[in-house]
């Protein structure tokens, strides 16, 4: 009786062990920020599913795949002014919507740009990313360069 319990007991551990619940999409979509940040391309990376496609809203493809997407923003990620506020977060079911504030330097020179992106996160990776973007903002300030 007492060696049955017990067989229970670990049967039971080992199986919540086993059961590791995927992040939810926002903590994969705050992973993402963070990497993108942090400019690390690999970790950035790997908040995306290998198939992943990028959009301009409504329909227009980006990019698909993270063979292309660390082409993409392995180039991005060299600009040392780059960096992602969240001025807005939206998470409903798979769905995460985040109003953005980029900084980053343009052809024309430093400056910011506001923008929308809608993540579709499947099995703790993101699938999906619709972009909508502002007016790009050269910076003002002398010495902003």
């Amino acid at each position: 009786m007492h060696t049955r319990l017990i067989l229970t007991c670990l049967l039971a551990l080992a199986t919540a062990m086993c059961a590791v619940a995927a992040p939810t999409p926002e903590a994969v979509v705050q992973a993402q920020l963070e990497a993108y940040n942090a400019r690390d391309i690999d970790a950035f990376i790997a908040t995306y599913a290998d198939d992943v496609k990028l959009f301009e809203l409504p329909d227009k493809l980006l990019s698909e795949g993270t063979a292309t997407m660390r082409e993409r923003y392995g180039k991005l990620f060299k600009d040392e002014r780059l960096h992602a506020t969240i001025v807005n977060r939206i998470a409903l079911g798979n769905t995460v919507i985040d109003h953005e504030r980029v900084r980053l330097t343009f052809p024309q020179g430093p400056g910011t740009v506001e923008a929308v992106a809608i993540y579709e996160v499947s099995d703790g990776k993101i699938t999906k990313v619709w972009f909508r973007y502002g007016e790009r903002k050269l910076d003002t300030t002398p010495g902003a360069r």
